[in-house]
């Protein structure tokens, strides 16, 4: 390589490195106006509960049924439902909150697979995200529980997310609910054998999550967190 075709190199690599500079630094931008629109929007929502799980259920599979149930009723006690917005679990859980006539929140994601908008969110809450991070303070923020059904990476990454946050103080506590024994057994197996055997966590972090099996369970733990701590909405 000669002297000039070197200069000619470092030349275009500094351009492509103030490219990526210039770039990062306008994505603060657009950081910033998902998190203004989402506050915006969404503390005008009232007391929501959070439900989570797979994109890829289908409707005529029992976990989509129970996701919809668990929707329906957290309507009749009071609560809005806020979901990902998209097909499978999260379709339940609007729908369900749609049955109820009780508030109906989406907070979608532009993915290259899975993602669409499901039909049953309230006309002026459905807000569309392209960051995860942004999407998932909001749902810590404006929840006042979250009801975990059977899911994929995307799912344990909520749900891990929320215990996390609740077990490092960086946020008060408020109802998880696993749905699913079945499903959740063999996680919640491993938890106990490995991850407290081996101290890397504590007996009381046990207590952060309820795992439950039915609507009426995972209902009555949410009424029952509220009932003995007298929280209110957390925005």
């Amino acid at each position: 390589m000669t002297n000039d075709d070197r200069k000619i190199k470092e030349k275009l690599q500094a351009k492509t490195w103030n490219e990526i500079k210039t770039n990062d630094s306008w994505a603060i931008f657009k950081i910033m106006a998902e998190f203004v629109e989402g506050y915006e929007r969404l503390s005008k929502i009232g007391p929501c509960v959070s439900i989570f799980g797979s994109a890829r259920t289908k409707p005529d599979h029992p976990y989509y049924k129970l996701a919809e149930e668990v929707a329906y009723k957290l309507t009749q006690n009071g609560f809005g439902v806020i979901t990902g917005g998209g097909p499978g679990i999260m379709e339940a859980g609007n729908k369900g909150a749609n049955r109820g006539k009780g508030v109906s929140v989406g907070l979608n994601i532009e993915l290259p697979f899975e993602q669409h908008d499901n039909p049953w969110i309230d006309q002026g809450k459905s807000l569309d995200f392209d960051y995860f991070f942004v999407r998932k303070v909001m749902f810590v923020k404006y929840s006042q529980g979250f009801v975990v059904m059977p899911g994929g990476f995307g799912t344990m990454d909520e749900l891990f997310e929320a215990i996390t946050l609740i077990q490092t103080h960086k946020i008060g506590r408020f109802p998880i609910v696993l749905v699913g024994t079945k499903f959740w057994g063999g996680l919640l197996d491993w938890i106990k054998n490995t991850l407290l055997e081996e101290g890397n966590i504590s007996e009381k972090d046990l207590n952060l999550f309820r795992v439950v099996d039915t609507a009426d369970e995972a209902i009555e733990h949410l009424n029952k967190f509220y009932a003995k701590y007298k929280l209110k909405p957390n925005f």
